[in-house]
């Protein structure tokens, strides 16, 4: 089993009170009950419109790089073909031949996302906060953009301030500064906000890929 890394990171001074954390995890908590009857039957819809679709399992665990920088794996709907990173890992692009007809609906309305309520529930992620990225991207962009790691300092979100604020059209280095931001500013009121510009994305699907 492979053992979790802890990186040194920079830590960004933080405007929110010491208690909002603990306040934020039980919010989290009561926000995924709440939702499950109405969470799960999407899942399984599209579930098994994903299996009619095309050949291969519906959902996909892939590794993650969340708090300080512990790996966890995150359980996404398969959006691609199973064979899509046969060449190895690849950057989403815009239009992504590799994305099947089921996967792009489901990435343009964000719902490929909803099975990460667990890791929510298990406490590996939140309901927001910074998106967490592969292993192998996090050390590139680290080694590329002074700073990037600093955004491991909270735990990883399903949507965050980057996410409403240009998703996947946005480069590393704008993402690392949004992200720098919601840390700083992390509140009550602000996880609000973005709560209800994520509901707007998905209405739109500003930002998908």
């Amino acid at each position: 089993m492979q053992q979790s890394k802890v990186v040194r990171i920079n830590y960004i001074e933080r405007k929110e009170s010491n208690i909002y954390p603990y306040v934020k995890r039980g919010m989290d908590i009561l926000f995924v009950l709440l939702s499950i009857p109405v969470v799960v039957p999407i899942i399984l819809i599209f579930a098994i419109l994903i299996k009619l679709e095309t050949p291969g399992p519906a959902f996909f665990l892939q590794e993650r790089v969340g708090l300080h920088g512990r790996c966890f794996q995150v359980i996404k709907l398969r959006s691609m073909g199973v064979n899509a990173e046969k060449n190895g890992a690849q950057w989403a692009i815009k239009n992504d031949p590799r994305v099947t007809k089921v996967g792009a609906f489901i990435r343009k309305t964000r719902i490929d996302e909803l099975p990460q309520l667990l890791n929510v529930l298990k406490g590996e992620m939140s309901l927001i906060g910074p998106r967490p990225e592969r292993p192998i991207f996090t050390e590139k962009f680290s080694k590329e953009i002074p700073g990037f790691k600093d955004r491991l300092q909270v735990k990883p979100g399903i949507t965050g301030w980057a996410q409403v604020n240009g998703g996947y059209d946005i480069t590393p280095r704008e993402k690392l500064e949004l992200d720098r931001y919601y840390i700083e500013h992390m509140s009550f009121w602000l996880d609000v906000k973005i709560l209800f510009k994520t509901v707007k994305v998905c209405l739109t699907g500003d930002g998908a890929r």
